[in-house]
């Protein structure tokens, strides 16, 4: 299945980095943020996201749970968010974002990053519909589930292909062993 979800995710311009640990995948995000030259990452308040950003310069770090504007939000060079569930029939990720914080972490900077544990891999939706469900009818949760598949694109001038015109130009998926 992870074969497959890479296939689907980068045949619309997305990155999987598969990660054979944790460990691993600290160094391929440490990396990526040096040979990009970012200076400043927003990260989803998750567990597994505050592993994975364990290795980056606090300087250039910033946890957003319910705090943050927009404004500081679109100035970021990337954002990191935790997927729920992997869906490989599309090469999707369903993210739940209880915050508008959370859920601009995913549309505003240029870059989004997503992180997952490979037992969040399933099919198809229809897989984790349970889940969605369940976690929707929960009344004190608050948010949304958002899917993601991709960069942002839009072929709206001229029908010329654009990325990251209404959201990121860049998805990179780290998926963790």
């Amino acid at each position: 299945m992870a074969r497959r979800f890479a296939e689907e995710l980068e045949a619309v311009s997305g990155r999987v980095e598969t990660c054979g640990s944790i460990s691993a995948a600290q160094d391929k995000l440490a990396e990526m943020v040096r040979q990009a030259g970012w200076k400043r990452i927003g990260a989803g308040d998750s567990p597994l996201c505050h592993e994975i950003a364990a290795k980056l310069p606090t300087h250039c770090l910033a946890w957003y749970g319910d705090q943050g504007t927009p404004q500081t939000m679109a100035d970021l060079d990337a954002g990191l968010v935790e997927a729920q569930w992997l869906l490989a029939d599309t090469g999707s990720c369903l993210v739940a974002n209880a915050t508008q914080q959370q859920r601009l972490l995913c549309y505003l900077p240029p870059v989004c990053l997503v992180v997952a544990s490979a037992d969040r891999l399933v099919e198809h939706m229809p897989a984790v519909w349970e889940h969605v469900a369940a976690g929707a009818a929960e009344t004190e949760r608050r948010g949304e589930f958002v899917l993601i598949t991709g960069p942002s694109r839009t072929a709206d001038i001229e029908k010329i292909l654009i990325l990251g015109v209404h959201g990121p130009k860049q998805l990179v998926v780290f998926l963790v062993e």
